[in-house]
């Protein structure tokens, strides 16, 4: 059976699903260390045992996508020799120096500190204490610098010379890792990682003020997490467009397969909004269109003319209907979180954040669509530079280990069932840790010391006869 599949596209497939999988984890703890540190912060400063109580309650969260997200990745080291000799043998000399800086000062720096913030809040003072999750929390950013730098170099590779071996050999390394798509690049994917923890951490507090809509570490979660949608969705709407035009410009083939456009336009192209692209005809069928909107979207000009695949040689030509698709999920998820976001600016203006069941349901159900949007992006992102394996240099079959079409396809089956049941006992429990309330009042560090009541929020909760606050200050 396996002897009719492509080798190629399996080991393909299988870097994609480890891949994906891995970036689930990344995406989420890049932004909840930031929150904890932040939640931290906020303790130190105000002395309320309602930030240290949430800081309690997503630490054991984000030591579980940690973990799972460390696992996950070391599994993609291995397929570089396994399944990408030839690639890993040609792009050594930039990628791996690249990825050995990322493991020595983010992966050390979050290992390192990791056990501190962890373990050590009754141990070493409030300060070294809060160094240390500043210090996880700035590794997690290192560590997405690095990569983004290595994979955007693949997008648009400068600052190397290739040598009479065949080998990619840095020339310039500020070059290297300054390439043209890497600002672009990282901050969207930064904002995505943000954006994608506001999600989650907005939907478990919904979650719980659907229970009870007087938990007050549930309106703390929401309220912040509703803000940080609000301040974010609007300017990552902004870096996707800057991105996009950046795309234009390096990368021209993969923008017209996410717009769908086979025909070259010389007075305008429409923006197609929804439709089918066969690739084999070189029509997008049953299309949806809006008059050149396209145009006016990447030239800024209704008129503007935007080149079409008929202009490429149809080797060069991605996946087509796959990138098309895969740009529309994430966009149409973007839309749908700046409706979430505008939806709880409108309560917040209205006083009612906490107490609006609809836009609670709502951000639960939002909960997931972080993690859908980012990998739709990262499809659309690494489709699109097909067939190339370094953007118009190295192409995808060209990098692929001498492979035995059965042999990859046994791995794959074997990376499918150990990650579901592995990682997905891991998923598991973290949704039981999310879906337990969090509590108010647990005991801190300075366990013993007396407390004294403060009023957290002017919201209704506090205004209401019989309702006594409930937060403390240490």
């Amino acid at each position: 059976m396996f002897e009719a599949l492509d080798a190629v596209l399996l080991a393909r497939l299988q870097f994609a699903f480890t891949v994906s999988f891995h970036f689930i984890f990344p995406s989420f703890s890049i932004g909840l260390a930031s929150y904890l540190a932040v939640l931290e912060g906020l303790w130190l400063s105000t002395g309320r045992q309602i930030y240290l109580d949430l800081f309690k309650y997503w630490l054991k969260i984000f030591a579980l996508v940690f973990g799972m997200g460390v696992v996950s990745g070391i599994v993609m080291s291995y397929q570089f020799g396994t399944n990408w000799s030839v690639f890993s043998d040609k792009v050594g000399p930039v990628i791996g120096p690249l990825m050995a800086y990322e493991v020595l000062t983010a992966f050390f720096l979050e290992a390192g500190f990791l056990g501190v913030m962890l373990f050590g809040m009754n141990r070493v003072g409030r300060t070294l204490h809060f160094t240390a999750t500043l210090a996880v929390a700035v590794g997690t950013f290192i560590s997405a610098f690095w990569i983004l730098a290595a994979n955007s170099w693949m997008h648009t590779p400068t600052g190397h010379v290739i040598s009479a071996g065949g080998q990619f050999v840095p020339a310039d390394w500020l070059a290297v890792i300054f390439n043209p798509s890497f600002p672009y690049r990282l901050v969207h994917t930064v904002f995505a990682a943000y954006l994608t923890t506001a999600l989650v951490v907005g939907a478990v507090g919904a979650w719980h003020l659907l229970r009870d809509h007087l938990n007050d570490g549930a309106r703390v979660m929401f309220s912040m997490a509703m803000g940080m949608i609000t301040v974010v969705a609007p300017l990552q709407i902004l870096a996707g467009d800057q991105q996009g035009l950046n795309t234009l410009e390096h990368q021209p083939v993969k923008v017209m397969a996410m717009e769908g456009h086979f025909q070259s336009y010389a007075d305008g192209a429409p923006l197609i909004l929804f439709g089918w692209p066969d690739q084999t005809a070189g029509v997008t069928r049953y299309a949806v269109e809006i008059p050149k909107a396209s145009s006016l979207i990447l030239k800024h000009a209704l008129d503007a003319p935007l080149k079409g695949l008929d202009s490429v040689d149809r080797k060069e030509w991605p996946p087509v209907a796959v990138v098309f698709w895969s740009f529309r999920v994430m966009v149409g998820l973007g839309f749908l979180i700046l409706t979430l976001a505008a939806f709880s600016m409108l309560a917040r203006l209205r006083k009612g954040l906490y107490d609006w069941p609809v836009l609670h349901r709502f951000a639960v159900a939002m909960g997931p669509a972080g993690f859908v949007a980012v990998i739709a992006g990262w499809v659309t992102t690494e489709v699109g530079r097909q067939p190339y394996t370094v953007y118009g240099l190295l192409r995808t079959t060209d990098s692929v280990s001498r492979l035995d079409a059965p042999a990859v396809a046994a791995s794959l089956l074997a990376f499918v069932v150990v990650y579901f049941v592995v990682f997905g006992a891991g998923v598991f429990y973290i949704l039981k840790l999310m879906n337990q309330p969090p509590h108010h009042g647990e005991a801190g560090p300075e366990r013993g010391e007396p407390v004294r009541a403060v009023g957290l929020m002017a919201g209704p909760a506090m205004a209401r006869p019989g309702i006594a606050p409930r937060d403390r200050e240490i």
